[in-house]
């Protein structure tokens, strides 16, 4: 548990994330899990597939 909190802590500043999409950004990359999203904050991400809002 504390290594999610303390890699989401670094994903959020160097990312520029919101903790909690930082959190399951980090969540899912330590699991190896693809994340796919309509949140922008998303884009550009690695292992995200981003699809804007229609």
């Amino acid at each position: 548990m504390s290594e999610i909190s303390m890699q989401a802590a670094k994903n959020s500043i160097d990312y520029k994330l919101p903790m909690a999409d930082s959190i399951i950004f980090t969540t899912a990359s330590i699991n190896n899990a693809m994340i796919w999203t309509q949140d922008i904050d998303f884009k550009n991400l690695p292992d995200v597939k981003y699809f804007p809002k229609i």
